[in-house]
């Protein structure tokens, strides 16, 4: 069918826009929660839905008024931003009949381990562990105190905290080094490691210490010009310093 004077092309584009307005208003009708946009992008409904369900959780200041002994302890270690309920599971009912329902005490290493086993996804600096080299066997409350984890000496090894460095670093050719050779560490970082932080090289004679032509340092490691490779880029812009393997 085709009208005077109207391209024919037009009918089709029309025809486009009628389905997709029609799919949208029925969409609306039939799939968007009658209390949608009430309060914003939001169904409103599910506030009366969610405040209907049982209370499980308490809330750490609930725990805290019963338990303010461990709370002050928990307060200075490295546990004070975790919630009691996450390692304890949820505790309304125990707060509600302390003596009739206990909460959980996890006491398996597979527990500690869902955030202190070793995921390269974790922040740098975060303590991790390889659960089958470290202290197989073992239950982390031995040497651990859940609300004080601190380990029960200082770590002697930087992997203790820097997991994936150390693995990294292992398979490269400066598996060998000593990560204090490059960084110099003040000795608060093994004990507070957030507040005294190590410091890294700035200089590209740092790394000309080793790989500078005329280095004190043995033959087999690989030598450079240091006034004309890479000129005034620093060393790091190319090479990872933990996995320095050149690139072709």
């Amino acid at each position: 069918m085709r009208y005077r004077g109207v391209p024919q092309q037009i009918l089709p584009i029309v025809l486009i826009f009628a389905v997709i307005i029609a799919v949208f208003v029925t969409g609306r009708i039939l799939f968007v929660p009658e209390s949608f946009g009430e309060l914003g992008h939001y169904r409103a409904r599910s506030i009366d839905e969610n405040a209907a369900h049982d209370i499980s959780y308490a809330g750490y200041q609930v725990c805290y008024d019963c338990h303010d002994d461990v709370a002050d302890e928990k307060a200075q270690s490295n546990h004070r931003s975790l919630s009691c309920e996450v390692c304890h599971g949820p505790a309304a009912d125990h707060a509600e009949a302390p003596d009739e329902v206990l909460p959980e005490i996890p006491r398996s290493r597979d527990f500690c381990t869902l955030c202190h086993g070793y995921n390269a996804a974790r922040p740098t600096g975060f303590p991790q562990i390889i659960p089958d080299q470290h202290n197989p066997g073992k239950p982390c409350l031995r040497c651990h105190e859940p609300h004080t984890p601190e380990p029960p000496h200082t770590p002697e090894k930087c992997s203790a905290c820097h997991r994936e460095i150390a693995n990294v670093k292992a398979v490269s050719h400066h598996a060998s080094l000593e990560c204090t050779r490059c960084h110099e560490v003040p000795p608060e970082h093994l004990s507070a490691p957030r507040s005294a932080r190590p410091k890294k090289p700035s200089t590209r004679e740092f790394c000309g210490e080793c790989h500078a032509r005329g280095a004190d340092s043995p033959r087999e490691i690989p030598r450079i010009d240091l006034a004309e490779h890479g000129q005034r880029y620093m060393c790091w812009e190319c090479h990872y310093p933990h996995s320095p393997e050149a690139g072709k």
